[in-house]
């Protein structure tokens, strides 16, 4: 259990194939109940409309994809493109009679193109199953179920059209999630000799009209990606995102990031999507040199797809899905501490009553300094309230993405009770793009390690994951106008949400109690001020660097 160096990580895509080997059936111990809204089912003569307007919904998104300006104007000050929405309804009429645009809803459109490693049918594959689906967007997709399939296409794909529901999360439970139902269709397609795949989502506009919903009405317009082959199984994928949401107010901590496109844009869904598909690579690997403790890369995988769990159920666990509800902590200075509880006794999560605090922190430091204190163990362990002290020992170490902060550790947790016969392990993933960061952990005992990597069914180790969510936030130009969001005079920071879970009961009737939430709360208020402290005695060494923020 000597320290590892880790290795590094070739993404060669010749080497190995970049495909789900299998389904990935839903990993949360927990699921509840989805919308009631049985009578959604479209009718045959329905169907026959809907495959007309899948037609129009394709060509629209192409030419989103495709049509520079007039359509899409850069911003000089900011770089993005913006929607001409003049331009868009000239371009573009709906065949069923949508209702003009409303001051009730605000309209969001953004469009972004990348190179992803994975290939066109295997991202196909993913967008028509719901789990994979899920799997591979775990921060932004809480959930998501197929309705009804209207037509299965050739092979399950090409021609495919599907009646989905989804659930859209932002981790904290300050942003109100975002429920649609919708149709999904996908098609095979040439043009110009080129041959690309397209999958688009369009609105129910004109079947359903009456949905229940449990949160701000969310209403999708013509979105979607064309995917397009390249060389050596990679895939170029250029995205537009196009919807209506109802104007609630949001706490002012997020507003900008939600009004400003980045929470649920384009560009986010494609930092998700290359970070994911870098993942899957790693999972399929077969070559990665010496990991450590790890005895094979079978046990490298199964640890690999726990984590994964870990992952998807801290994201679901701090956010506002699932008609999650929510309270205030009076004492908060900012408003942002939110306190909330659930009954657990399925398998995957220790038994009995749950308590969860999030909060979220305006940090004036670069996203990534923050991301490299908290996924380093060596520097985490100098923050007292999250180490309680003791030292973290790393003992495996996987690497599943080209940058070094995208790794799966195995820490061996050096505490005075240890013994050969009992060792406390903690299992953690850290990954990073340019939309955000997460640093994810649960402890674990060495039964349960060697269990999942024995090949044994892991769905019944029970993790109970702590965390933090990263948002890079770069608001201001180069003037240094006061920053409206967040009230602060600086060019650059970060949102620092941490969310912390405990076992308040075993018994899942429990009730909570007052000294238990001034506990989490004090210790949630701890971790903040320790990290913000941290981060300012380290600034010296960052802000003196002219060399993009290293460390020195």
């Amino acid at each position: 259990m000597g320290a590892l160096m880790p290795p590094s990580l070739e993404l060669d895509m010749n080497i190995y194939p970049r495909q789900f080997l299998e389904p990935m059936p839903p990993t949360l111990s927990e699921t509840p109940s989805y919308p009631d809204n049985n009578n959604l089912i479209l009718m045959e003569e329905e169907k026959t409309i809907a495959m007309e307007l899948a037609m129009s919904a394709t060509d629209e998104v192409a030419k989103m994809c495709r049509t520079n300006e007039p359509l899409w104007v850069r911003n000089n000050e900011t770089g993005k493109e913006v929607l001409n929405l003049d331009e868009h309804s000239r371009m573009f009429h709906w065949p069923l009679n949508l209702k003009q645009r409303s001051s009730e809803f605000r309209t969001e459109a953004s469009r972004d193109s990348s190179v992803v490693i994975m290939n066109s049918i295997t991202l196909v594959d993913a967008f028509v199953d719901a789990n994979k689906w899920m799997e591979l967007f775990p921060s932004i997709v809480a959930r998501a179920k197929c309705v009804q399939v209207i037509s299965q296409g050739v092979s399950g794909t090409n021609g495919c059209l599907q009646l989905m529901y989804a659930e859209l999360h932002v981790l904290s439970p300050l942003v109100p999630t975002r429920e649609a139902y919708f149709l999904r269709y996908c098609q095979q397609q040439n043009v110009e000799d080129e041959t690309y795949w397209a999958i688009v989502d369009f609105p129910l506009d004109g079947f359903h009209n009456s949905l229940q919903t449990s949160f701000p009405l969310y209403k999708r317009r013509p979105s979607g990606c064309l995917i397009q082959d390249m060389p050596n199984g990679y895939s170029r994928v250029t995205w537009v995102e196009h919807a209506e949401i109802e104007e609630k107010p949001i706490h002012q901590i997020f507003s900008h990031f939600v009004h400003s496109g980045m929470a649920f844009g384009a560009n986010r869904w494609l930092a998700v999507l290359e970070r994911q598909c870098e993942r899957i690579a790693s999972l399929m690997a077969t070559n990665i040199p010496d990991i450590g403790v790890i005895p094979s890369p079978e046990a490298r995988k199964n640890l690999m797809r726990l984590s994964q769990r870990m992952i998807r159920t801290f994201c679901v666990n701090i956010s506002s899905c699932s008609g999650q509800v929510w309270t205030a902590v009076p004492d908060s200075s900012d408003d942002t501490v939110r306190i909330t509880t659930r009954k657990v006794s399925e398998a995957g999560q220790p038994n009995g009553l749950i308590l969860c605090a999030v909060s979220t922190t305006w940090l004036p430091y670069p996203h990534h300094h923050v991301f490299d204190l908290l996924r380093d163990e060596r520097r985490r362990a100098q923050l007292e309230v999250l180490s309680n002290g003791n030292a973290l020992h790393e003992v495996a170490h996987i690497a599943n993405g080209s940058h070094p902060g995208n790794c799966i550790s195995l820490l061996r947790i050096n505490v005075a009770s240890n013994s050969s016969q009992h060792v406390d392990l903690m299992l953690q993933e850290s990954c990073t793009d340019k939309s955000g960061s997460l640093v994810v952990y649960s402890t674990v005992d060495v039964d349960s390690v060697q269990l999942a990597m024995s090949g044994e069914d892991p769905s019944c180790i029970p993790l109970l994951p702590l965390g933090f969510f990263i948002t890079p936030m770069e608001l201001m130009n180069d003037g240094g106008c006061k920053d409206e969001a967040n009230g602060h005079n600086i060019t650059t920071g970060s949102l620092l949400t941490v969310g912390l879970q405990v076992l308040a009961s075993t018994i899942p009737s429990a009730k909570i109690n007052l000294s238990s939430i001034a506990a989490i709360n004090n210790h949630l208020c701890t971790t903040v001020q320790q990290i913000s402290s941290a981060l300012s005695s380290n600034c010296i060494g960052y802000c003196n660097d002219g060399d993009n923020g290293k460390e020195k």
